[in-house]
């Protein structure tokens, strides 16, 4: 099958290199996909570059494929998996996605909604349900609440803005001015241009903060939170010298080991956390695409071979919504 890999660590134009792989074969509880689109996110070129250095801990890549979100038709399955068919058209999570077949576990893909193509069905998994995460599970979002979404434009932005509203909160959007139409037209009340505004010195006060991108510090964001709001962060910046939050993302993941015990009586909280891919939450975001409440933002679509320019947008932070690799 052809395929996009790497055997060894640099930017994506240097190591990536279209070739022929085995076709891979499902194990007992996995699905074999015919790929017809793959979304790139962060995560990927964090793993080409080995960047930060603790990515590097995994080891030297060997023949290894990008790719984590994938949209395709089952073409087997393996023993015990009783969910899916051969034909379905799926949606979800594994490994390798930039081929023109990967195998996952069943319990990490779900049918695509019928209305959406592959490629947009490619974006969802991993900025959605990290987006779905941070405001209902780490933010607790409630109805009525008002949610402040720095990076309303990106991959989980754009995802964060439409879930947040069609769970009944006031959205407020930060992006750049090319974007602010963008934010607006996927259900924002608000929208911040940060070039023009500092949300942070405003008298607004916000129930719950998504950190996705911006350079505010914790004590910053806590100026336009409200008394017992929720700061949550979302990613662990670019891991380079003056990266987007690489000063002290990580400060609040490791606080609150020590500070759990005392979380009750601590007004204002910071949040970290490890994004995964649900079956659940893929069924639940399903239901909000289908009630036509959610859809994926595509910025950009690019062929198997152009892989390494997708990955090299993505890095870029400037993409609008979801970059795709469609095969």
């Amino acid at each position: 099958m052809k395929a996009i890999a790497y055997s060894k660590f640099g930017s994506p134009e240097e190591v990536l290199t279209l070739t022929d792989l085995p076709k891979p074969a499902p194990k007992a509880g996995q699905v074999l996909i015919k790929v017809r689109a793959a979304a790139m996110n962060p995560l990927d070129w964090h793993f080409i570059r080995g960047e930060p250095s603790v990515m590097r801990l995994m080891g030297r890549p060997s023949n290894r494929i990008p790719g984590v979100d994938v949209a395709g038709v089952v073409e087997e399955v393996g023993a015990d998996v009783t969910s899916l068919r051969v034909g379905d058209e799926v949606f979800g999570n594994c490994t390798g996605g930039c081929a023109e077949y990967a195998c996952g576990k069943d319990t990490a893909f779900v049918r695509k909604p019928r209305r959406l193509t592959f490629e947009q069905a490619a974006g969802i998994p991993v900025a959605a349900c990290t987006a779905l995460m941070a405001l209902r599970d780490h933010g607790a979002l409630r109805p009525s609440q008002s949610v402040l979404i720095g990076g309303a434009a990106g991959g989980i932005g754009t995802f964060a803005v439409q879930i947040a509203k069609a769970l009944g909160a006031e959205v407020t959007g930060v992006c750049s001015t090319r974007n602010v139409e963008l934010v607006r037209s996927l259900g924002a009340a608000h929208v911040v241009d940060y070039s023009a505004e500092d949300f942070t010195q405003g008298q607004r006060r916000y129930d719950l903060i998504l950190r996705i991108a911006g350079n505010q510090t914790a004590r910053e964001l806590k100026r336009a939170l409200a008394p017992r709001g929720t700061i949550v962060l979302v990613g662990i910046g670019t891991g380079r010298a003056g990266g987007t939050g690489s000063n002290w993302d990580l400060l609040p993941l490791i606080a609150q080991v020590f500070t759990q015990p005392f979380a009750r009586f601590v007004r204002q909280r910071v949040v970290n956390f490890v994004s995964t891919t649900r079956r659940d939450d893929l069924s639940f975001l399903t239901e909000l695409i289908e009630a036509g409440k959610v859809t994926p933002v595509v910025d950009r679509v690019y062929s198997l071979a152009e892989t390494a320019g997708a990955i090299r947008h993505v890095e870029s932070g400037h993409a609008r919504g979801k970059v795709i690799v469609s095969l």
